[in-house]
C-alpha cells in the first residue's frame, strides 16, 4: 500500500465520516506491559519484566493487517513502555509502510535517547506523545513516583523539538494537580506541541477513586479548558471526559444566543487554538467513547473497548479483530445509547456524550450506569398528550 500523500504544513487532514458500528477511529495496541516506572495512576499496573505471552512480531504484523482492513484508523502503539520491546522499530516500520497513521507513546525513561527519537522520525511515525503531570518536579515526580522524572521529561521533549517530531503532551488531571493547571499550560506551550491531551483520571489499575475530581471540579476544569483552547497555538483534546462535549455544545449555544443567532447543526465539539498546525493524525469526525470508535488490544491479544474498561470482547488469537469489534455483544451494547442507564439514559446529550463508560464501570461495576462525575441534570421530557 502506498504511503499517504504529504500535506502542506498547517492544512487539515481529510478524515472521512466513519460508521463506528463498522470501524473505529482509533486502535491501540499495548505491545508490552513492561515498564521501568511505577506511576501512581497506571491503568496497566506495569511490571519491570515482559510477559512471556506477549503477541509476537509476526502476530503484531497480522494485527496491523487486520487494523488496516478496518478503514485504517489512527494506530497508537502504547504500553507499559513500548521501548522495552526489542522489535519496536520493526513493528513501527511495518505499520508505516502499510500507510498507517502511527503514533507512539513511550515512557519517560533513559531508553528514550536522541538516537531512538531520530529512528522514530526516520521510520515515519506521525506523532509521538509524552506525559507531564505538573509544572514543577514536586508535583510531577510525586505523581510518577520516580525522582528525576520531571527533569527527564523536559529533556526528552526538548530533544523531540530538536529532532523535529510532531509532539503530543499528555497530562492526567487529578486532585494532585488541579491547582497547577495554569502553570502547567504555560509549560506545555513552551514545548510547541501539536496537541495537549488531558486525561481525566479513571480509577482503574493503580488509579485510586480518591484521586478523581469531583463532578463540580470536572465542570470547572472543562470551562477553564474551553477558554484556554481558544487562545493557545496548539490543539486541545480530552480523554475519558465525554461530558466535555456536552459543555461545549452548551457554551456554543449560549454564545450564539448572545450574538442574537442560533446554534449551527454542525457543532465543532472540541476547539483548536488560533495558530494550530494540523499533522497527519487529524481529529475524529464525531465523539469517540469506549468501544464506540475506539478499541484496545492488550499485550496478550485481548480486545477491550478502551485501555480503561477492563472487560474483554474477545482475543485476536482466537477471532478476527473486526469480528470482535463489530459483533461482540459487549461492543454492540456500548454503541447503543438507548442501553444507557440512569440520567445518561435520559440525557438529551447522550448521542454526542454518553459519559465515560470506563469511569461508570470503575465506580459502580456497571459500564452502562450513569457517568458519576457529571453535574448536568437532563431536561425533563415533555409529558405525552393523551388521545
Amino acid at each position: 500500500m502506498p504511503h499517504p500523500q504529504p500535506r502542506q504544513p498547517g492544512s487539515k487532514p481529510f478524515i472521512p465520516e466513519i460508521d463506528f458500528n463498522v470501524n473505529p477511529f482509533m486502535a491501540f495496541w499495548e505491545v508490552t506491559r513492561a515498564c521501568l516506572l511505577s506511576c501512581r495512576h497506571c491503568r496497566a499496573e506495569a511490571q519491570p519484566l515482559r510477559h512471556p505471552q506477549e503477541l509476537s512480531t509476526e502476530e503484531g504484523f497480522r494485527l496491523m493487517d487486520q487494523i488496516c482492513e478496518m478503514g485504517q484508523p489512527l494506530f497508537i502503539i502504547t504500553g507499559g513502555d513500548p521501548m522495552m520491546r526489542p522489535d519496536l522499530f520493526t513493528l513501527l516500520e511495518y505499520g508505516v509502510k502499510k500507510g498507517m497513521r502511527v503514533s507512539l507513546a513511550p515512557s519517560t525513561t533513559p531508553l528514550v535517547t536522541r538516537e531512538a527519537l531520530q529512528r522514530v522520525k526516520d521510520v515515519g511515525v506521525a506523532r509521538i506523545s509524552f506525559s507531564i503531570d505538573g509544572s514543577k518536579p514536586e508535583t510531577h515526580d510525586a505523581f510518577r513516583r520516580t525522582p528525576g522524572s520531571f527533569r527527564r521529561a523536559v529533556e526528552i521533549m526538548e530533544l523531540i523539538l530538536e529532532v523535529g517530531l510532531s509532539l503530543q503532551v499528555n497530562t492526567t488531571v487529578s486532585r494532585h494537580n488541579i491547582d497547577d493547571l495554569d502553570a502547567l499550560a504555560e509549560l506545555v506551550a513552551s514545548f510547541k506541541p501539536a496537541m495537549w491531551s488531558l486525561f481525566f483520571l479513571v480509577p482503574t489499575g493503580r488509579g485510586q477513586r480518591d484521586d478523581v475530581l469531583t463532578p463540580q471540579q470536572h465542570e470547572d476544569v472543562f470551562h477553564w479548558l474551553y477558554d484556554l483552547s481558544k487562545r493557545v497555538p496548539f490543539d486541545v483534546k480530552t480523554t475519558a471526559a465525554q461530558h466535555y462535549r456536552r459543555m461545549i455544545v452548551q457554551q456554543h449555544r449560549a454564545e450564539a444566543i448572545a450574538r442574537g443567532g442560533s446554534l449551527s447543526p454542525q457543532v465543532q465539539l472540541e476547539v483548536s487554538g488560533p495558530g494550530f498546525n494540523y499533522d497527519a493524525v487529524g481529529r475524529a469526525p464525531k465523539g469517540v467513547n469506549d468501544g464506540n470508535g475506539c478499541l484496545f488490544v492488550s499485550h496478550t491479544g485481548d480486545v477491550y473497548p478502551s485501555g480503561f474498561l477492563p472487560i474483554s470482547g474477545g482475543n485476536v488469537r482466537e477471532q478476527p479483530l473486526a469480528q470482535v469489534y463489530r459483533q461482540s455483544p459487549l461492543f454492540q451494547i456500548l454503541r447503543d445509547p438507548v442501553k444507557l442507564k440512569g440520567k445518561c439514559g435520559r440525557c438529551e446529550y447522550n448521542g454526542i456524550c454518553g459519559g465515560s463508560r470506563a469511569r461508570a464501570y470503575a465506580f459502580t461495576g456497571d459500564y452502562l450506569a450513569a457517568e458519576p462525575c457529571c453535574v448536568h441534570q437532563p431536561a425533563p421530557k415533555p409529558a405525552s398528550v393523551g388521545g
